[in-house]
């Protein structure tokens, strides 16, 4: 199989959309399709990359398989010395070992295969993930094996760092025992590597010689009706070890076969293109899944922000209709403006600004504020609550309708109690932006009076009492207001609105306070807008990327596309198989090779 640019293109497309891809909502299934996107990266980056850039390199037999199952013995037995640890203690093998000719070390040194591994000439004493990397004779060119660690490792790292070589062989070597062949665990990793095209041979160790026969047909039964008839099937009688090393006539079946590969250009080849076009076959199913998981995960999203979004612009609303419907003239500042306008304040501006002068030269000696002072404060604490009330519930039932969604209540977390009400800083926010919303309200009032022909009258009316009185009209709409609160904000306002129309003309007072109420909702809806934004932020750092999933599934086209070229090329011609000699009496029975007999013709 030849490789084409296009194709290894494709795949690195494939691999940096999916690493890119965002699964962090706790939706249903999405741990497993973050694993499905991990897996899938690192097949990529392990094997398949490197793979197409050098189809020449050697082949990779993985030998995998359960506790204390025998592989580094087996390992050890097939190269003829002690280069992987065996023992009785489990685990046994912490750190992978890649056994290869002196020749083809140089293929696996630069960290062109598991880059993800650093590489080293011993046994790792610093607890990196590493590949321990052993060049011996005895090995054969074009033929590398690689001790793994056991994929039921009590460990997890182990567990996860032998999934992760599985996925980067040319040759998934499983060794079992005719004690643990049934086990569940290796089942789902046999069939994880038929799905995903890996040639297969099963070596099931420690048979007992008479059951032999019996243990081998049930587990060739067992791979047949499992769909993995293309696994070569090898039987390793259990015998006495001879210097730590199994006879060499027990695994002469097993070393032959792969003497046979390592021996054959055109077998390897097979291999190699058989367990990669099964990889990439694999793409087209496990890609689009991913591209499912990232839509059900921006569904989820949609909701949750959906959620925040109406809450909180729910609360806007209702701090709008507080504002129209006088909800902020209650109390306090009903109080401040009555005395204001009843003691004269306002009208006593209007005569003279004397009055005012002398005002403030008393307010400094006796610390007193000044009445529009005192007015502008009850103003700016009525609107504060207001608004902190409506960002309070707001924040409560956005937290509890998260509650009730899918990844909502993960998303919370333990910030779910501080989530329920507004943020920290939101009333030191609020007040700054109340004062500035008055601070502009003047600068409005003292634009309108710089006209030469408002000037005068301005110059007697003073710019905080104008102000101060455009802001009560803002609030002075008596919806909400009953009894005598009506007919005091009626009043009031009233009196206000005549004078400042006696100044600046009734078209002009209208589109100030109009101006002056505009300008405050949109400082509420920022305030409001920042604490929705909590939540928002939450959601948007998990939820996968709107055009993601779009995204994924274009680049899994492009691919397939690239993959059915690639195999239109013409495959290398396969030699037919050797004759065999027929096997002594004493070696175990012939194993079963279907799927050698396939690949050899």
């Amino acid at each position: 199989m030849a490789a084409q640019p296009d194709l290894a293109g494709a795949v690195a497309t494939v691999r940096d959309r999916a690493a890119a891809l965002r699964l962090g909502l706790e939706v249903p299934g999405a741990d497993s399709a973050r694993r499905s996107r991990d897996e899938l990266v690192r097949q990529v980056d392990d094997y398949l990359l490197p793979r197409l850039g050098r189809l020449d390199a050697p082949l990779l037999a993985v030998v995998g398989g359960s506790t204390g199952a025998g592989k580094s013995t087996l390992v050890n037995t097939l190269v003829g010395a002690e280069v992987s640890p065996a023992g009785v203690l489990r685990p046994t093998t912490r750190a992978p070992v890649l056994l290869c000719a002196p020749g083809d070390e140089r293929w696996f040194a630069d960290g062109r295969v598991l880059p993800g591994l650093a590489r080293s000439a011993g046994p790792s004493t610093s607890g990196e993930r590493s590949l321990q990397l052993v060049p011996h004779p005895a090995v054969p060119a074009g033929l590398a094996l690689l001790d793994a660690p056991d994929i039921d490792s009590v460990v997890a790292g182990n567990r996860e760092l032998a999934a992760q070589l599985l996925a980067a062989a040319d040759l998934w070597v499983f060794v079992t025992t005719a004690a643990r062949y049934a086990d569940a665990v290796p089942w789902e990793l046999l069939h994880t590597a038929e799905r995903r095209g890996t040639a297969l041979a099963v070596v099931c160790n420690r048979v007992p010689p008479p059951a032999m026969r019996e243990v081998m047909d049930h587990l060739g039964q067992m791979l047949a009706e499992g769909g993995l008839t293309r696994a070569a099937l090898f039987g390793v009688p259990e015998v006495a070890l001879t210097g730590g090393f199994i006879p060499a006539r027990a695994v002469a079946p097993l070393r032959d076969w792969l003497l046979g590969l390592a021996a054959d250009a055109a077998a390897r080849a097979e291999v190699v293109r058989a367990t990669l076009d099964g990889a990439l076959r694999s793409m087209s199913e496990r890609v689009p899944a991913l591209a499912r998981a990232a839509d059900e995960s921006s569904a989820a999203a949609a909701v949750l922000l959906e959620d925040a979004d109406v809450l909180y612009a729910a609360a806007v609303r209702d701090v709008d209709d507080g504002v129209r419907g006088g909800t902020v003239l209650r109390g306090e500042v009903l109080a401040r403006w009555q005395e204001f306008v009843g003691t004269g304040e306002l009208l006593r501006g209007l005569q003279s600004r004397v009055g005012r002068i002398r005002d403030r030269v008393a307010s400094a000696f006796t610390g007193r504020p000044l009445p529009d002072e005192e007015v502008a404060d009850a103003v700016e604490s009525s609107v504060e609550s207001l608004v902190r009330a409506a960002a309070d519930r707001a924040a409560e039932r956005t937290a509890e309708a998260w509650r009730g969604r899918p990844g909502g209540a993960a998303l919370l977390g333990a910030s779910r109690t501080v989530l329920a009400h507004s943020s920290e800083d939101f009333a030191e926010r609020l007040r700054t932006e109340v004062r500035a919303w008055q601070g502009d309200v003047l600068t409005l009032v003292s634009s309108q009076g710089a006209q030469r022909r408002t000037a005068a009258r301005m110059a007697s009316f003073g710019v905080n009492g104008a102000g101060l009185a455009v802001m009560l009209l803002v609030f002075a709409q008596t919806g909400g207001l009953t009894g005598a609160e009506v007919l005091i904000a009626g009043g009031t306002s009233a009196v206000s609105q005549k004078v400042l129309e006696a100044v600046f003309g009734d078209g002009v007072v209208r589109a100030m306070a109009t101006q002056a109420r505009h300008d405050l909702m949109e400082r509420v809806e920022k305030l409001l807008g920042g604490e929705a934004e909590r939540f928002r932020a939450l959601v948007l750092a998990g939820a996968p990327d709107p055009a993601a999933a779009g995204a994924l599934r274009a680049a899994a086209h492009e691919l397939e596309l690239a993959r059915r070229a690639s195999s239109e090329v013409s495959r290398p011609a396969v030699a037919p198989a050797p004759a065999r000699p027929a096997p002594p009496a004493e070696r175990p029975p012939e194993p079963r090779l279907s799927w050698w007999r396939r690949a050899f013709g």
